[in-house]
């Protein structure tokens, strides 16, 4: 077997974009959770605006690792290459396997702890793309892919809400 080594972040980058399109998910869907997020906090926010967030945290090396890794295991457990008791598991989205949130708190840890609740709360809701990633569950292996969506959701908001000038009371 020959291993193919990516030098370059933006192959990294590229593999990770390439990865979330395969398995349907569009920066735009990502963007709708981050402006559902932020809307009442930033005045005038701009899908645009939110789509920057998105990238800037799609460029950082431990988002591009997290994105693979939880992908290629979803992808793996369809296409049964992983042992039945862990595809069964996956596959199940087993309630009690922990690990696929385990995998996104590199994601959602990079803009500290506000990231952290923000995962909670698109973790609890579910909304836009994630809670369709969530629905499919049975047609498809999407265990670690709706967790991965809403801790880049959750960074990019995150990511807006440190850019904000401070609220005075």
């Amino acid at each position: 077997m020959t291993i193919q080594k990516f030098e370059t972040d933006q192959a990294l980058f590229n593999y990770a974009n390439e990865l979330l399109n395969r398995r349907g998910v569009k920066i735009h869907d990502i963007a709708e959770i981050v402006h559902e997020l932020q809307a009442n906090y930033v005045q005038n926010l701009t899908l645009d605006y939110c789509i920057e967030n998105i990238e800037a945290v799609l460029h950082k090396r431990e988002v591009q690792n997290a994105i693979i890794t939880g992908i290629e295991l979803d992808i793996a457990a369809e296409e049964g290459k992983l042992s039945p008791i862990l595809t069964d598991i996956l596959m199940r989205d087993e309630g009690l396997y922990g690990i696929d949130e385990v995998l996104v708190l590199s994601i959602v840890n990079v803009y500290g702890s506000i990231g952290f609740t923000n995962f909670g709360y698109v973790d609890k809701l579910k909304p836009g793309i994630v809670g369709k990633l969530n629905d499919a569950k049975g047609k498809f292996c999407n265990t670690f892919i709706d967790d991965i969506v809403g801790a880049i959701a959750a960074a990019a908001a995150s990511r807006i809400a440190h850019s904000q000038p401070a609220l005075k009371d």
